[in-house]
């Protein structure tokens, strides 16, 4: 069974992560949401979760890493050089994804792997301006190999979706028993 840890630090982007936590384990994969410092970490809306694990080295073992946005959030994980390592590490393994939505491709900058590579994040100069060397798109999602980027929290079902299908999955399942595509093809 494919593993997945998702990284929550404090001031992440609740929707971002609970989500694709939910549309993973839906999926039938093994998810586990992973602190950077300790077990209850504050969202960016006041959420407190209670998180599966600390990070620690056995999170190599897995098979991807989502890294979620959100105000502080995506800052506090850039500015964890485990988490920057950890980047780093599952970049080079061809079988690892590694996985960041809104402004989370901030870690990816840091990390050093955005060089030459189709990416999206939240929209603005702010964000888009890190990614110089990247081939920066406007996509809902961006797919570059094991690297999946999404922009924001409107994009995180299909994001999810599309980490599904990248761990081998069937998202088309999901969307018809969630109604996302009853959603996506009206015009609400």
């Amino acid at each position: 069974m494919k593993k997945i840890a998702v990284f929550l630090a404090d001031g992440f982007e609740e929707g971002e992560s609970l989500f694709v936590i939910d549309i993973l384990k839906r999926a039938g994969f093994h998810c586990d949401s992973v602190s950077i410092e300790k077990e209850m970490v504050r969202g960016s809306h006041d959420i407190i979760v209670k998180t599966d694990k600390i990070i620690s080295d056995e999170i190599k073992e897995y098979d991807m890493i989502v890294l979620p946005g959100g105000l502080p959030g995506a800052t506090n994980l850039r500015d964890d050089e485990r988490v920057i390592e950890l980047v780093k590490y599952f970049d080079k393994v061809p079988e690892k994804f590694v996985a960041a939505i809104c402004a989370a491709p901030m870690v990816l900058e840091k990390a050093g792997i955005v060089k030459g590579r189709t990416i999206t994040s939240y929209p603005g100069e702010k964000y888009t301006a890190l990614f110089k060397e990247a081939n920066y798109v406007e996509d809902i999602v961006a797919i570059d190999d094991h690297l999946i980027t999404s922009r924001g929290p409107a994009t995180t079902l299909p994001f999810a979706y599309a980490l599904v299908d990248a761990l081998g999955g069937n998202s088309n399942a999901l969307k018809e028993g969630m109604l996302y595509n009853m959603v996506r093809n009206s015009d609400f």
